[in-house]
């Protein structure tokens, strides 16, 4: 992912102003170390730090129209850039990228155009003529995207919080799906697919329709001009996009550049059962696979690095993100800058473990529409930022703008999980995959459900962070959270650990107002925790803290779980898959 940054209406075009924003785009320097680029129409700048994926070679931004009129700094990758430059006939592009057509496609149909763009992207474009600007953000937000306001009348954009933070009154996080306008001076949503109104779909379940859809989702992501791979934790999403990618990558342009060889990376404590599951799938679709170690302390030791670059102080995105920030910086160590990787769904097919507790199928849609819609928070920041952290890419299938409008348009009655007729959590998805003549996995990782207890290894990176927790806060700390942070009050010391690192690197009012908070158990919603009465009173992120469903022992900080039946431990759900991470956040 690249790095763009933005201040438009400065109150002076001075050379002092100019290296200001230039010292700005350089904290971005991680997100592309390829090129920085920087353009100055009278008191606007655009900036640009480049991560080379689509025609490295003239690709450098900002990108501009033939007359260079209109200005524009992008972050992403339009997988339908081709098909677009045949409308464009009367237009000549400057380079290859996949990104040129947007200046082209502002000329001819002015702001509609964001609608037509199917990838992922956040951009600003100057138009000089009447220095007027426009700003988009993906439909999902899985490119990170901020807007602030200055004192002195300015109004900035950045792909991070700190390319705006020191010199914003205020600024916040940009919505997915939205657009700004000078000329409106405000927000308008240009993403308006029907799932959003959460209104319940009725469409049958197809098996092909949904196995087409995700495989056309994968496809579309091979374009690059350089090294990439996969991320394979050996968990069903990743799986399959594995399985996808090695199934339609020879004949691809990058097959011809790289080899038709897919590579495939996964990390995790040494001795975690998901290594061995990663290793197992890797063998079946004879990818080459690189497995990297890390162990708590290394975790532990990276936890300051995280939270800057991740620039959150939730606890479950801290616990997912530091090993993937760890393997991305071994992955761009081996000349790779893009990776595939399986995020999303979790939250499209309701795979989390709360959801064995849905009431209905109403109820069951209207959470993934809202764990949908709070993505940009969650996995998509923590994809997006741990990778962008070593100038890789890590690009998600399952939230493609297609694939989701399928999804999501089928009766959620189908997703809903009822062991007794053989249906496992993500059930549609395993069975759109389950081909007898040309297998895309073995069926005993297609319906495989991750193990829960991987005796004492996969929980010692949570476990070792609350005792790593515990010896910085107190309790006395703990009793006055309340006045020290009175906004998203931390309840655990883990939690405050976060917030103390957080608030050092990131103390204004507007940064911590970024981060959702409110009650939740096992990644759930506020609205889900009311499914079950007993997760009222036991709170916690993590998949253990499902009751009822989750019976790995909890420590001190929470009630274990005791007398829990039989048939209940006979219909235990996979833990939220992490692609390329082996242990269990």
């Amino acid at each position: 992912m690249c790095g763009i940054l933005a201040v438009l209406g400065c109150s002076d075009d001075s050379q002092a102003k100019r290296v200001r924003v230039l010292e700005l785009s350089r904290r971005l320097k991680h997100r592309g170390p390829d090129w920085s680029g920087l353009y100055q129409h009278g008191d606007s700048y655009l900036a640009h730090q480049r991560l080379a994926i689509v025609d490295p070679a003239s690709g450098d931004q900002p990108l501009f129209n033939e007359d260079k009129s209109v200005a524009v700094t992008v972050n992403g990758e339009i997988y339908n850039h081709e098909e677009l430059r045949k409308k464009l006939v009367n237009h000549k592009f400057r380079t290859g990228s996949d990104c040129d057509v947007i200046a082209h496609l502002y000329e001819e149909y002015g702001e509609d155009f964001v609608d037509m763009l199917d990838g992922i992207f956040s951009f600003v474009l100057l138009d000089s003529r009447d220095n007027s600007f426009i700003v988009a953000r993906d439909a999902i937000g899985v490119t990170s995207l901020y807007i602030g306001w200055g004192l002195d009348g300015i109004i900035s954009f950045s792909s991070e919080m700190k390319g705006l933070s020191d010199d914003c009154e205020h600024f916040e996080s940009f919505p997915p799906g939205h657009l700004y306008t000078s000329k409106s001076r405000g927000f308008r949503r240009w993403y308006n697919p029907p799932w959003f109104s959460e209104s319940i779909p009725s469409v049958p379940y197809d098996p092909l329709v949904l196995r087409h859809a995700f495989e056309n989702a994968v496809i579309k992501r091979l374009m690059t001009d350089v090294p990439f791979g996969v991320l394979l934790s050996g968990g069903l999403d990743s799986s399959l996009v594995a399985s996808i990618t090695a199934r339609y990558l020879a004949g691809t342009k990058a097959a011809k550049q790289w080899g038709s060889q897919l590579h495939s990376f996964c990390v995790g404590l040494e001795g975690s059962p998901d290594l061995k599951a990663a290793k197992e799938v890797a063998d079946y679709l004879g990818t080459v696979h690189h497995e990297f170690h890390f162990t708590v302390q290394d975790g532990i030791d990276a936890i300051e690095d995280v939270i800057y670059h991740i620039e959150t102080y939730d606890v479950t995105t801290i616990r997912a993100s530091t090993p993937m920030f760890l393997m991305s910086r071994k992955i761009k160590s081996l000349g790779v800058k893009m990776v595939i990787s399986g995020e999303g769904s979790d939250e499209i097919f309701g795979g989390y473990l709360y959801f064995h507790k849905a009431p209905n199928k109403e109820e069951l849609h209207r959470e993934t529409c809202h764990k949908i819609k709070a993505l940009h928070q969650y996995d998509c920041l923590r994809a997006n930022k741990a990778t962008s952290a070593w100038g890789l890419e890590a690009r998600v299938p399952f939230l493609d703008k297609e694939f989701i409008k399928v999804a999501m348009s089928i009766d959620p009655e189908s997703k809903m999980i009822k062991k007794d007729q053989g249906r496992i959590e993500k059930w549609i998805l395993r069975k759109a995959f389950d081909d007898e003549e040309r297998p895309y996995l073995p069926k005993h990782i297609l319906y495989r459900q991750k193990e829960q207890f991987s005796d004492g290894v996969g929980y010692s990176w949570i476990d070792g962070l609350k005792a790593h927790a515990a010896k910085h806060v107190t309790d006395k700390m703990i009793l006055n959270a309340s006045y020290i942070f009175p906004h998203n009050t931390p309840t655990t010391k883990e939690a405050y650990y976060y917030r103390m690192i957080f608030e050092r690197f990131f103390p204004q009012n507007s940064a911590r107002l970024t981060v959702p908070g409110g009650a939740s158990v096992a990644c759930s919603t506020a609205k889900a925790v009311e499914w079950d009465v007993a997760w009222k009173n036991n709170l916690d992120p993590s998949g253990r803290a499902a009751l009822g469903v989750h019976l790995s022992a909890y420590d001190a900080e929470a009630p274990l779980i005791s007398n829990v039946p039989s048939k209940v431990i006979d219909s235990i759900p996979r833990m939220v898959e992490v692609p390329g991470v082996a242990i269990h956040t």
